[in-house]
Formats: structure tokens, sequence, C-alpha cells
């Protein structure tokens, strides 16, 4: 192992706080985590993190290395970016994570297109509406729908994404057109909600009059797949709130329609989440790109009922 190897563990150790992190990001068992830390430290004479069975905390000495290091591995990076036609070389897996609506609609059918450009590369596509986490899970990058916890994480913003309150209309024929939030909690709507293991309680975020207002809805049909919540709407279960341009054809075509208009959901951010090690990985900067220019647009004409 090189130098160079330890640098790049230290820095990752040191922005994770974790060696078992840092191997698990850069694929490396903890023993390796471990050695490489140790032959670093010999190399420097200094410790640069204090240890105890639960913590790791950089010293002095760790804080003004890790500034060090990190400008040594911008420069290396700089210097290969110079000499490699990195659209002519791209090799290697990417592993990508993606909402299931996401990932089914938008993502999924552009990577042969990707892949068409980069016959080398192969893609990895994994499909959750579950959270994920980049570095226990050895991903590139994900997609996501909201705003990510992770602030050791990069973001890359794609587009706001309009949402809709939708039910088919024998649902609304039965139960009745509910105009606000207010109608929704007032009246017991069936409200058809993702949810998560862990997950307490439900609230729909929505535009009043006032200003954002969260109203706390409820029904007997749950599940963490979306794509779920769309098949029980169709068939007049409930009311869903969805993304437009998961629901855009169901929509046209009157499979649904929209409810609740006078306080509609707040649009909801969608962005690429990455690794601070990652940002200047060819295939997940080029990946990255691509998609970014053809999902904006989609969302956008998706949106135009």
């Amino acid at each position: 192992m090189s130098y160079l190897d330890n640098i790049r563990t230290f820095v990752r150790v040191y922005e994770l706080g974790s060696m078992s992190a840092a191997g698990r990001d850069l694929r490396i068992s903890p023993a390796v985590t471990s050695s490489r830390m140790s032959q670093l430290e010999e190399h420097l004479g200094v410790r640069l993190f204090q240890r105890t069975t639960r913590s790791l905390t950089p010293t002095e000495q760790g804080k003004s290395f890790y500034r060090g290091a990190t400008a040594i591995l911008a420069a290396v990076e700089s210097a290969e970016a110079q000499i490699v036609n990195i659209t002519e070389n791209l090799k290697g897996s990417l592993y990508v994570a993606a909402p299931l609506g996401v990932g089914r609609r938008l993502i999924a059918p552009l990577v042969p297109g990707f892949l068409a450009q980069y016959p080398e590369v192969r893609v990895r596509l994994r499909l959750t509406d579950r959270k994920v986490d980049l570095t226990t899970e050895g991903l590139d990058l994900a997609f996501f729908l909201g705003q990510p916890e992770d602030s050791n994480l990069r973001i890359r913003k794609i587009a706001d994404v309009e949402r809709i309150l939708c039910a088919a209309p024998d649902y609304v024929e039965r139960r009745g057109m509910p105009a606000t939030g207010e109608d929704l909690v007032s009246q017991a709507h069936e409200c058809l909600i993702l949810r998560f293991p862990g997950a307490t309680e439900f609230q729909w975020r929505l535009s009043t009059p006032d200003g954002p207002k969260r109203f706390r809805v409820s029904g007997r049909y749950e599940s963490d797949d979306g794509d779920v919540l769309t098949d029980w709407a169709l068939a007049g279960h409930g009311i869903a709130m969805k993304p437009v341009f998961e629901v855009a054809g169901h929509l046209r075509s009157g499979a649904l329609v929209p409810v609740a208009i006078q306080t509609p959901p707040e649009p909801i951010q969608m962005a690429c989440l990455f690794t601070h090690r990652r940002h200047q990985d060819p295939k997940t900067r080029l990946f990255m790109e691509f998609m970014i220019d053809r999902i904006g647009a989609s969302v956008k004409d998706a949106t135009t009922l």
C-alpha cells in the first residue's frame, strides 16, 4: 500500500469519525484501515486521533494534517485529470440508489443511453423508497426526494417536484370531494400513507392561505412502496399524495382526479447525494451530469397536465 493510500484513508476516517465507517466507504477491511492509520502516525511521529472504545477524536496535529491532506489529494486529482482522457477510458461499476418511482420512471429509462456512451461501465441500480446510507451500503450516489439528514455528504439539486393529492373518481363519489386539508381530517378521509419502519406519526405538509401547515391524516392503508399507494388509489381505496410526474398519465386519463385543491402539497426537492471522496470520480460525475441534464426536463414535461 502506498503513502497516498494512507492519506486517503486518514481523510475518510477524519470525515466520517469512525475507522469502520471509513473502511466500508473505501471497501477495505477494518484491519487494513487500522494498519494504514498506524503506519501514517509512525511516519509522521505524532498521534492523529485520540482513541477510546466508544469514540475517535482528532488531535490538534490531526486537524492540522487534515487541512494539508485534503489539499494534497485535490492536487493529485487535478494532475490526474489533466493527463487522462476520462471520456474515453471510463470503466468500472457504479452503485446507484433511487426511490422506486424516480428510478422506474426517470432513471432506468436513461441508463441504456449512458452505457451506450461508456461501454466499459456497469451500472448497479438499487431501487427502494426507504432511506439509504451511502457509506455503509457502498453506494456511489443516491437520488432522493426531500431533505437528507447526513451533513457529511454533498448534495446536487435537480429540480423542485410538484406534488398532488389525488384519488379515483369512484372514491370521490362515495366519500365526497374534500376541498382542504381540514376536510381530510374532519371528514376522516382514507389517506394512503407512505410509512417506513420506526415512524411514530404521520402528517401531510400542505400550503394554506396562512402558509404551510401540517395535517395529521390517517388511514388503514400503509406501505413503504410508493407504487403500491398509486395502485390502491387507482382501485378507489383512498387519497394519495404523489409527485405529479408519477401519476401524470392517470390524471390525464381521468383514472385519478385532484382533491383538496385549495391546500395543495408543497413541492419536494429532487437531488443527488454523494460523498466528498467521490465528487471527483469521473464515472460518478459524468453519470450525475448525464442524468441531471435529462431528468429536470422530464419532470417539467410530466407536470404539464
